[in-house]
């Protein structure tokens, strides 16, 4: 379970979290609603151990996260995907570049880059174009290939469908489901898109306005004592 407890995150004398308490379990999809700037980006990035929070704690499957970013020895069991793929990578990089990061940081063989490209629809002659030479849709489709890498045990989705067209969105959202499927990763999706998150995760939405979170009534069903997640059709496929 990715655990983040009593989360606190403050710049300055602004305080932008202030006692977060969420959970995301092994196989579950959790929607994380709220209005843009009540924080949800920020406490995705304390999720993703790429920010260290002012107090609180987070836990990976049991074990307390003691460092952060590049001292974090569990970074590699989340990916993160953000809200604007041209803000989250290199520009001189290609898009195939940007798939293999991960896995030339980890020394690993880097042919699962040509894979999972092909799997995220990104055809042969895109590998070698740079973030300018491509589609805001095409980028964030390298940036989701990048996250799914070094096979997470939990990704976080922050806004990543924002940008895009229908197509893409619901493309995106079926690879991750198809990943969380053959893997029982937990995915905690993050947006101000109400439809989305209802029809992604089968109604396991938790709003949230900064201060705390709620259960959106009439959203989550419960089975078996826990929240009910969907399947790929429950999108409309394009």
């Amino acid at each position: 379970m990715l655990e983040a407890t009593g989360i606190a995150v403050s710049f300055g004398r602004h305080r932008v979290l202030d006692g977060v308490t969420l959970s995301v379990r092994p196989g579950e999809v959790l929607g994380l609603a709220g209005p843009s700037g009540c924080g949800k980006s920020t406490l995705a990035r304390v999720l993703a151990l790429l920010l260290r929070p002012s107090a609180g704690a987070v836990a990976i499957d049991g074990r307390a996260v003691r460092g952060w970013r590049h001292r974090a020895p569990q970074r590699t069991s989340i990916g993160l995907i953000f809200q604007q793929p041209r803000l989250a990578v290199d520009p001189r990089f290609t898009l195939l570049d940007v798939i293999a990061e991960p896995l030339r940081a980890t020394r690993r063989p880097v042919d699962r880059a040509y894979r999972l490209a092909e799997e995220l629809g990104l055809t042969s002659e895109l590998h070698g174009r740079r973030p300018h030479e491509v589609s805001d849709g095409q980028l964030q489709r390298a940036c989701v290939a990048r996250a799914l890498a070094l096979e997470p045990r939990y990704l976080i989705c922050d806004e990543m469908t924002t940008m895009l067209d229908a197509s893409t969105q619901a493309h995106l959202v079926h690879r991750i489901e198809a990943y969380r499927e053959r893997t029982g990763a937990g995915v905690l999706a993050i947006s101000h898109d109400a439809e989305l998150l209802d029809r992604w995760t089968g109604g396991n939405v938790r709003e949230w306005d900064g201060g705390g979170t709620r259960k959106r009534e009439g959203g989550a069903r419960e089975q078996d004592g826990g929240a009910e997640t969907r399947s790929p059709s429950a999108l409309d496929r394009h």
